[in-house]
């Protein structure tokens, strides 16, 4: 369990840049003054007002990803099988807002955070899950969700 960065407010996903740009993959690793991020060793996600300038024309029809995170990212920082994300017939699925880029599903955790008043310092720990499959102790904050789901957050 760990934090939920909002790491991708401030990133594009490469996929969608290399695909709109017409370049080859591993181009962003030769770009020296644009940082990039990779999430679970299969998302690769670049800088937002760093790119080349040559190709900075590209940056106001990228998707913006504030908030959101790849939803295999997202299950795993949550400890909950990716399923409740993929499926509509999860009971916590029409909970979430989600967007498509480039065949990759990413989950708007900040904003359902925000909706059901779940407060999430750096530091902390987060668990979902059923209500009788998490471990509540008294140092961590229990938010009850609908459909017998909750979460916890420690520290």
């Amino acid at each position: 369990m760990s934090y939920l960065p909002n790491t991708l407010n401030s990133f594009w996903l490469w996929r969608e840049v290399s695909s709109k740009l017409g370049v080859s993959n591993p181009l962003y690793k030769y770009w020296k003054e644009t940082p990039n991020l990779k999430l679970n060793n299969k998302y690769i996600f670049v800088e937002k007002n760093k790119l080349p300038s040559k190709y900075e024309y590209i940056e106001p029809i990228l998707t913006d990803l504030s908030g959101h995170l790849p939803i295999k990212f997202a299950s795993d920082r949550l400890h909950v099988n990716e399923h409740i994300f993929s499926y509509e017939k999860m009971k916590l699925y029409k909970e979430f807002e989600y967007k498509f880029v480039e065949d990759v599903k990413f989950v708007n955790i900040k904003k359902f955070f925000r909706e059901n008043g779940i407060s999430v310092h750096k530091n902390s720990i987060i668990q979902l899950g059923k209500i009788k499959d998490l471990d509540i102790s008294h140092s961590a904050t229990f938010y009850n969700l609908k459909n017998d789901y909750g979460i916890v957050v420690y520290g």
